[in-house]
C-alpha cells in the first residue's frame, strides 16, 4: 500500500474508533512500528489528532461544538464585521445571492441594505433585520427551525432550490481544515449547505482566523469547492499554497 493511501486509511480508522494504539495500528495495517510512528506523526502535525500514551487519538480541542447564536456572536465581533463588509463589496445590484446562517454572514446586511438584491436565506436573524428594507427581496425555503443557530434547515423538498439561479453564495462554517474541508456542527443544516454550494456560480466562505484547523460534526463541502475565502488574517503557508493550487482567491478584510 502506498504511503498516502495508507495514511488516509489510518486516519479513517482512528476517526471511527476515536483512538488507537501503535501496536493496534501495526497489526491492522501490517507495517513496522517505525513506519506507524512516522505516519502518526504526520497526522498529528496536520492538527486533527494528538498523541496519547502508547498511541493516538482525535484532538477534541480542534473539534468545534454547536454553540448558541449569542455565544458565537460575541466572539471576535470586530473581525466578523470587517469580514462581512469585505464580502458585501462583491454584491452588485440585481444579484441573486444566498446568505447562510451564521454570526459572520449576518454582518453583511449592514453593507447591502441599500442595494437592489434578491436574497435567498435560511438565516432567521437576516430575515427579521431585512424587514425595513423593501429593496431586499428576501426568499426563504423554510424547513425545521434550529434554535441554537437561529436558522432553518433540513428542507423536506430540497429540489425547491433548483428553481433559483444563485450567482453568489456567502457561506459560514464552524471549522475549516485541509483534512475535513468546510464543516458544520448542525446536522439539520448540512444538506442544505451542500446543495447551495453545488447550485451557486460563485461560493464565498466567510470565516475568522479562529476557525482554521478546526472541524465540526459534518463536512458539507471540500475546501476546493470554494472560490473566495474571506477572513481577517492571512492564513498560514499551507492554506496559501492550497488556495493557489485550487484557484481560491484569498480576501483579507481590513
Amino acid at each position: 500500500m502506498i504511503k498516502e493511501k495508507r495514511i488516509n486509511k489510518i486516519e479513517e480508522y482512528i476517526k471511527e474508533h476515536k483512538s488507537a494504539s501503535l501496536d493496534e495500528l501495526m497489526d491492522v495495517f501490517k507495517v513496522s512500528k517505525n513506519t506507524i510512528r512516522r505516519d502518526v506523526q504526520e497526522l498529528v502535525e496536520r492538527g486533527d489528532f494528538k498523541k496519547v500514551y502508547g498511541g493516538v487519538a482525535i484532538n477534541d480541542e480542534k473539534r468545534a461544538n454547536l454553540e448558541s447564536f449569542h455565544e458565537r456572536q460575541v466572539r471576535n465581533q470586530t473581525e466578523k464585521e470587517k469580514i462581512g463588509k469585505a464580502a458585501a463589496d462583491f454584491v452588485q445590484d440585481e444579484d441573486i445571492i444566498f446568505i447562510d446562517s451564521g454570526t459572520t454572514t449576518i454582518e453583511m446586511i449592514k453593507f447591502i441594505k441599500n442595494k437592489q438584491v434578491t436574497v435567498i436565506t435560511n438565516n432567521l436573524d437576516f430575515i427579521v433585520r431585512a424587514l425595513p428594507y423593501e429593496n431586499l427581496n428576501v426568499i426563504t425555503a423554510g424547513g425545521i427551525l434550529e434554535r441554537k443557530t437561529n436558522s432553518f434547515g433540513s428542507l423536506k423538498y430540497m429540489d425547491i432550490l433548483n428553481a433559483y439561479n444563485i450567482n453568489k453564495a456567502f457561506m459560514a462554517s464552524t471549522g475549516v481544515s485541509l483534512t475535513n474541508g468546510v464543516t458544520n456542527a448542525s446536522p439539520l443544516e448540512s444538506e442544505l449547505k451542500a446543495s447551495i454550494v453545488n447550485r451557486s456560480s460563485e461560493v464565498f466562505l466567510l470565516v475568522d482566523h479562529d476557525k482554521f484547523d478546526k472541524y465540526g460534526l459534518m463536512t458539507y463541502c471540500g475546501l476546493d469547492k470554494i472560490d473566495y475565502l474571506v477572513t481577517d488574517i492571512m492564513p498560514n503557508e499551507v492554506y496559501q499554497d492550497f488556495a493557489k493550487k485550487n484557484t481560491i482567491q484569498l480576501v483579507i478584510a481590513e
